[in-house]
């Protein structure tokens, strides 16, 4: 089985799957439209969810055009999550 990828940080704090600047969610999938990737997991509510330490993994991928998609998997060696194009966006993505 191939290592998920982990979030190294995550700058957006309104999310409600954001630890101090780290993901708590268990994973995230990176969706979005064709020359830009967004985190698909943000959701932004009055609490807070998540794990209790924050660990959280690029479970799925859908941008097939970035250079580290793999069979809809990850193969960055971390992403970072933050504001770019919306709320929420994959800073890592690439395209091939």
């Amino acid at each position: 089985m191939a290592t998920l990828t982990g979030i190294s940080t995550c700058t957006v704090t309104a999310c409600s799957f954001n630890a101090d600047s780290s993901c708590s969610a268990p994973a995230v999938t990176i969706s979005g439209t064709p020359d830009h990737a967004e985190c698909g997991t943000f959701i932004s509510l009055d609490v807070r969810g998540g794990l209790p330490t924050a660990s959280a993994h690029v479970g799925a991928c859908q941008r097939v055009e970035c250079t580290y998609n793999k069979d809809l998997l990850c193969s960055a060696e971390s992403v970072e999550i933050g504001p770019g194009a919306d709320t929420a966006d994959c800073l890592t993505y690439t395209t091939a």
